[in-house]
């Protein structure tokens, strides 16, 4: 059987296209809004979306999704409200895919079994737990290949071809290639450095490549994905969320209408690109 992210990449592949990966951060800035924006990404042309889980101490995160996650906790977002989201959000959309982005405490603290079977049965199809290396695959991955939810991986600049055999042995659904070194959202990544580690990569494994951290713009998510499987754009998306916000920190008529623009017109740039 099949995952939705398999089903997703094979559909764009005989589109003969780029997709692009939306993240935003889930209960930023207040849940009601957050769900607005979940349900209005597939509509602007997110082909799979990422929904960061908002966790206090986000190492690989750059200012903007920390402040987005720090919105989020302090709206009162959970882990359990973030499976909610997933689960409501699959009434009304059962083919786009979604991944949980985070870190392992959350999860630990919920439990990795309870929170497998809860993400399962809200319609999770991957995970990406920045903070849990290979070595730990025992802990969450191999548990979650098991339950049939995806395990996606982080690839980086610094991942050498001595590395990339242990960092994909038990990656499912895609691999995600950090495009810069550095925290999210910190640097603009060059176009053909990255076409040339996505090439690398995929002489290791067959399953798709999507690039992320540090792209902003419709021209630079075009660019990069020129030479990739995917682009991911994140703190872009997130920015807006926060600049829509009015003096007291709530959402205006703007926010869900601006990510919904900036989606669709990063969508329409990466949907130019032809195979």
């Amino acid at each position: 059987m099949t995952t939705r992210i398999a089903d997703r990449f094979a559909a764009l592949k005989q589109e003969g296209r780029p997709g692009l990966v939306t993240f935003v951060t889930a209960g930023d800035p207040d849940g009601e809004t957050s769900l607005a924006i979940l349900k209005a990404l597939p509509g602007a042309g997110a082909d799979v979306i990422e929904l960061g889980i908002p966790f206090t101490d986000p190492m690989a995160d750059g200012p903007a999704i920390q402040a987005a996650g720090l919105r989020a906790l302090k709206g009162g977002q959970t882990l359990a409200k973030t499976l909610a989201m997933v689960r409501i959000f699959r009434a009304e959309d059962d083919a786009t895919p979604v991944v949980l982005m985070g870190y392992f405490n959350p999860i630990y603290v919920y439990g990795v079994e309870r929170f497998l079977a809860d993400a399962r049965a809200a319609g999770v199809d991957g995970l990406i737990v920045v903070d849990l290396p290979p070595e730990e695959d025992e802990e969450l991955c191999l548990p979650a290949l098991a339950a049939g939810i995806d395990f996606i991986r982080l690839a980086t600049p610094t991942t050498d071809d001595r590395r990339l055999p242990a960092v994909l042995k038990h990656t499912a659904g895609f691999v995600y290639y950090v495009s810069i070194t550095g925290i999210t959202g910190s640097a603009t990544p060059d176009a053909g450095a990255v076409a040339a580690a996505v090439a690398r990569i995929k002489g290791h494994t067959d399953l798709p490549v999507a690039v992320g951290f540090g792209v902003k713009t419709p021209e630079q998510a075009a660019a990069i994905a020129a030479g990739a499987d995917a682009v991911v754009v994140g703190s872009a998306l997130v920015e807006v969320v926060r600049r829509t916000l009015d003096a007291q920190g709530n959402a205006t008529a703007n926010t869900v209408a601006g990510v919904e623009a900036l989606a669709s017109e990063l969508a329409e740039a990466v949907r130019a690109v032809r195979r």
